[in-house]
């Protein structure tokens, strides 16, 4: 045999590697739908975050995003877009929040050849998948963090709709701040039972004023859009000062005593007194309590329980894209598989020591390997 024939077939026996793009370059393009939940793919939030992970799927694997974002009428009915997507040509059509479910389902029976998956619910039918979190692991490691970084060990909670979801946000919380501190104080309120409670931040504010009567010097926020108003309090009334805390009540520390204040702050808060917090959710929330603009100084977002929506989204796409057999029912998304964090940047460095963060690792592996049982209500 020549050289060159030899030289071909042991070309030819290569494995071939492709880039994910160009993967996707041999692939037929997969028509996907997004529909929004409120708040639109700007909210910060849940929507941004589904919206990052649609487009990474369209640049990564070269599939087509189309987006509905819902609108409400005057006489209160929002528009859902399961039925629009799929009727346009969508073969998968993905409902951001619960709030799609009925719309997904009415929709997958009407077009069963296309496939639909809601995020934070379960939907019924065939041709269906729930994307859901296991939020209360995230919730249990902000809670651990701000257990440990209380000055006064009464710890705040504000959940949006008073719904099954969000007491898994609280319950983990509340776990997390008792795993490292027993005898803390956990103060919980909901804006409302029904869907207006997540567009509802005067009343967040409210809540979150009282929690800091109470003691509350780190306030944790699950309410979606009222939650912008737990982030205004604490920029506000950024510090709880010692003469007005509760009868009987001292502080036990200043873990942030290290911590450089802005000039705004030394003025509002001299003496003896302790920094406010709050901690985001869904995305990095971080950079909301940089009222200074100066991330070098003391930060009131100490952190953030970061739901990875955008990996779910681009996870489920990935998998229809790439032709897997579809499982139907529940996909779960969990700090194993990195569903859900803590937030962690230039914001909240200087919040979160060393020491702190290797403990934390300690804690997500006692999760994860099952040795430390996160409750969900």
């Amino acid at each position: 045999m020549k050289s060159s024939s030899r030289l071909a077939l042991a070309f030819l026996a290569l494995p071939l590697v492709l880039t994910p793009l160009a993967l996707a370059q041999t692939l037929p393009a997969l028509n996907v739908g997004l529909a929004l939940d409120t708040g639109g793919k700007n909210d910060r939030s849940f929507n941004q975050s589904a919206w990052q992970g649609a487009q990474r799927a369209a640049r990564d694997l070269g599939v087509k995003v189309n987006l509905f974002e819902p609108t409400t009428d005057a006489k209160g009915v929002t528009s859902r877009g399961a039925e629009p997507l799929a009727k346009a040509g969508a073969s998968l059509v993905i409902g951001v929040g619960f709030a799609n479910k009925d719309s997904v389902e009415a929709a997958a029976r009407q077009y069963p050849a296309s496939r639909f998956a809601v995020v934070d619910d379960l939907p019924a039918g065939d041709n269906t998948v729930g994307l859901r979190f296991r939020e209360q692991e995230g919730s249990f490691l902000v809670g651990y963090i701000a257990a440990v970084s209380s000055s006064t060990g009464v710890l705040g909670f504000v959940g949006g709709q008073d719904v099954p979801l969000i007491h898994k946000f609280q319950a983990g919380y509340t776990a997390g701040v008792k795993f490292v501190c027993p005898k803390c104080r956990v103060i919980a309120a909901y804006t409302g039972t029904t869907p207006k409670a997540w567009n509802d931040p005067a009343r967040a504010s409210q809540l979150a004023a009282g929690m800091q009567a109470q003691g509350a010097d780190i306030i944790f926020a699950a309410a979606g859009g009222s939650g912008a108003g737990v982030v205004s309090r604490v920029n506000t009334v950024q510090c709880l000062k010692a003469s007005g805390l509760p009868a009987g009540m001292k502080f036990v520390k200043d873990a942030f005593a290290g911590v450089p204040r802005s000039n705004a702050y030394k003025a509002a808060c001299g003496g003896d007194t302790r920094p406010a917090f709050f901690i985001g959710v869904d995305s990095d929330q971080n950079y909301l309590g940089d009222d200074d603009q100066n991330p070098a100084t003391l930060n009131h977002g100490l952190t953030s329980m970061v739901k990875r929506v955008d990996n779910a989204v681009y996870s489920i796409i990935r998998d229809v894209q790439k032709g897997k057999p579809w499982r139907r029912g529940d996909q779960s998304f969990g700090l194993q598989n990195d569903g859900v964090s803590y937030a962690l940047d230039t914001y909240n460095r200087a919040l979160i020591p060393a020491a702190l963060e290797a403990n934390l690792k300690k804690v997500q592996n006692l999760i994860v390997y099952g040795t430390v049982k996160v409750p969900s209500q």
